[in-house]
């Protein structure tokens, strides 16, 4: 059963993280578009089938859906045995938020979206630690009832 807390925690840090993300990237000048990189690489993964999305809207649909499946499945981690989850969070969000900077060109993607400028840097690693403490409370939240 742990493992359903887990996922279920990881979906609430990943919800909490979009919702940053697309509230800052809305309404703070020079915020980081995470949403950019992620519309680039699943249109690049779909154009090798043959069947990129053309509407914007349906990308950035496409993209955010697939956004919070893959952060709640990494941020689902954080729980593993119960053990150390502050420290796990703190090390996992670091982590996403510093891969979300150096993976992009090593994978033929524009980085530019969260690398363009310091404060960008700075926000891409504060929204993924911030999702990572998020799914931590979530965590400690749920194994407590």
């Amino acid at each position: 059963m742990r493992w359903i807390k887990n996922i279920a925690a990881g979906l609430i840090g990943s919800v909490a993280l979009n919702i940053l993300h697309e509230s800052v990237r809305k309404n703070v000048n020079n915020a980081p578009e995470i949403n950019l990189l992620g519309a680039e690489a699943v249109n690049k993964t779909l154009s090798q089938y043959g069947r990129p999305i053309h509407n914007p809207d349906d990308l950035h649909k496409v993209t955010l859906e697939l956004d919070l499946i893959a952060n709640a499945a990494y941020y689902s981690a954080i729980g593993g045995s119960g053990k150390y989850i502050w420290p796990k969070a703190i090390a996992m969000g670091l982590s996403a938020g510093i891969g979300a900077l150096k993976l992009p060109k090593p994978l033929g993607l524009d980085p530019s979206p969260v690398t363009e400028t310091t404060q960008k840097q700075v926000l891409t690693v504060g929204y993924y630690l911030f999702g990572a403490l998020v799914t931590a409370l979530a965590l400690k939240t749920i194994l407590k009832s």
